[in-house]
C-alpha cells in the first residue's frame, strides 16, 4: 500500500491514555489528572432505569434528537437554571456527551479550510475536532489570569471565521468568565455573523459566590449561540455519555444529519438515567458541591507552598488549577518524573496548547479530601525537588 496521509496526521494524540499508562506502570500513584468527580449518580437516575426496561419498544431506535420526556425535562432545567427559554428560534438536541455536541457543531457549521477561534489554554478535544474536520484553529492568548482578551479575539476574526469558542467555567484553568466578557464575545459574534459556541459542561461548579452565566440567555442571542451541556460532571455520569446542546433552529437539520450518521440516536437507556438525574433532590448537588468546595479549599491552601516556583491563577470554577511552573525543564519530563519518582499524576500543559513555558493542570474532583491532600503534598514535594 502507498503511504497515504490522512487528515488525522495533524491531530494531536490524546494525552490522558499516555498518562494513564504511566500511572498503571507506577502502582500507588495518585492521579490529579483526569477530570471526573468522585461521587456516583443520584438514586433517582438508577430508579428511572426501571421505566426503560418496562417499555418493550425501548430496544428500538428512538428520535435522533432525544426522547420527548427528556427534552421536556431539559427545557424546564434550562429555564430555571440557565434563564434560557426554548421557542421557535432555538431547540434542544440530546447527545452522547458534550464532546459529541461539539463535534456535531463543528461539522454542521464549517467547510474544510474554515477557522474557529479558541482561547488558550484550550480544551484539547476542541482543537482536535477542528483539525479532524479539515478546519483551522485560530489561537488567541488569554491574560495572566486566563481571562478573555476581547481586543485580541476581535482582531483574530477573518472572512474564514465561523465561530468563537468560550468555556466557562473553564477546562483546564478553572477560570469563570464574567457576564460582561461573555456578553462582549456574544455581541462580536452577532455583529460579525458568526457563531458563539459556549461550552458549559462545568456550569454547576462555581465557588466564592461566583455565578455561572449562559450566553444563550442574553437578549438577541438565540440565532447565533450554540450552548453545550453535560451530565458527566455534575451527576457522576462520565461513562454514561449523555449531554445536550441548545442550537439555533435553522441548524437542526444539519445537526441531525451528523448525529444520525455517527450515532443514530443517543443511548436510550442513558437518556432514561438522565431523566431521573434531572429529577434528583436539590440536596444531591448541594451536598456534593459543598464537599468538593472543601477539597478545593484544602488544595488551594496547600498549593501556596509553591508560590515561589509556581504562579497559581484564580480558579473559581470547575475542579482544576492550572499551574505555571518557573522552570526550563520540558513539561512532559516534569509530569513523567512526578509519576515515576513521586507517585502523583498531573496533565502537561502542552496538550492544552501551552508550548512556551511549563504548565500543569491539577484536577481534584475525582478524589476524597484525604486522598487529594496526600496527592497535593506529593506534588508539592516533587516540584520542589525537580525544580
Amino acid at each position: 500500500m502507498p503511504n497515504l496521509i490522512s487528515r488525522m496526521e495533524s491531530v494531536q494524540s490524546p494525552i490522558i491514555p499516555v498518562i494513564g499508562e504511566l500511572i498503571r506502570n507506577t502502582p500507588g500513584t495518585i492521579s490529579l489528572g483526569q477530570g471526573v468527580v468522585s461521587y456516583s449518580p443520584p438514586p433517582e437516575a438508577i430508579a428511572c432505569l426501571s421505566q426503560f426496561f418496562a417499555e418493550d419498544s425501548n430496544n428500538l431506535y428512538k428520535q435522533v434528537e432525544g426522547i420527548p420526556q427528556l427534552l421536556t425535562a431539559i427545557k424546564a432545567k434550562l429555564s430555571s437554571f440557565n434563564a434560557i427559554e426554548i421557542n421557535q428560534d432555538n431547540c434542544i438536541v440530546v447527545t452522547a456527551g458534550s464532546n459529541m455536541a461539539y463535534v456535531n457543531t463543528v461539522l454542521a457549521i464549517t467547510s474544510p479550510g474554515d477557522e474557529i477561534i479558541l482561547n488558550t489554554p484550550y480544551y484539547f478535544n476542541h482543537e482536535m475536532a477542528i483539525r479532524m474536520a479539515g478546519c483551522h484553529p485560530v489561537l488567541v492568548e488569554t491574560d495572566e489570569n486566563y481571562q478573555l482578551n476581547l481586543n485580541a479575539i476581535a482582531s483574530a476574526i477573518t472572512t474564514k471565521t465561523r465561530a468563537i469558542v468560550t468555556i466557562s467555567p473553564n477546562n483546564p484553568t478553572g477560570t469563570v468568565y464574567s457576564q460582561t466578557s461573555l456578553q462582549a464575545v456574544n455581541q462580536i459574534c452577532r455583529e460579525k455573523n458568526i457563531y458563539h459556541i459556549s461550552d458549559e459542561a462545568y456550569e454547576y461548579f462555581t465557588y466564592d459566590n461566583i455565578k455561572h452565566t449562559s450566553p444563550a440567555s442574553f437578549p438577541y442571542s438565540r440565532k447565533h449561540t450554540i450552548s453545550l451541556f453535560s451530565l458527566s460532571k455534575a451527576y457522576g455520569f462520565a461513562s454514561w455519555r449523555i449531554g445536550y446542546m441548545v442550537i439555533p433552529a435553522d441548524l437542526l437539520v444539519s445537526i441531525k444529519k451528523v448525529q444520525d450518521t455517527i450515532l443514530i440516536c443517543p443511548p436510550v437507556i442513558c437518556q432514561y438515567a438522565a431523566l431521573g438525574a434531572l429529577q434528583a433532590k436539590p440536596d444531591y448537588l448541594k451536598h456534593n458541591l459543598h464537599t468538593l468546595s472543601q477539597v478545593r479549599q484544602s488544595a488551594l491552601e496547600s498549593l501556596q507552598e509553591l508560590k515561589d516556583i509556581c504562579t497559581i491563577a484564580p480558579a473559581n470554577g470547575a475542579f482544576y488549577f492550572f499551574l505555571k511552573v518557573d522552570t526550563d525543564i520540558d513539561t512532559f519530563t516534569v509530569a513523567e518524573r512526578l509519576i515515576k519518582e513521586y507517585q502523583v499524576a498531573v496533565i502537561p500543559g502542552t496538550t492544552f496548547g501551552m508550548h512556551q513555558g511549563c504548565y500543569l493542570r491539577v484536577a481534584y474532583g475525582a478524589l476524597q479530601q484525604d486522598t487529594a491532600k496526600t496527592g497535593i503534598n506529593r506534588l508539592i514535594k516533587g516540584l520542589k525537588s525537580i525544580i
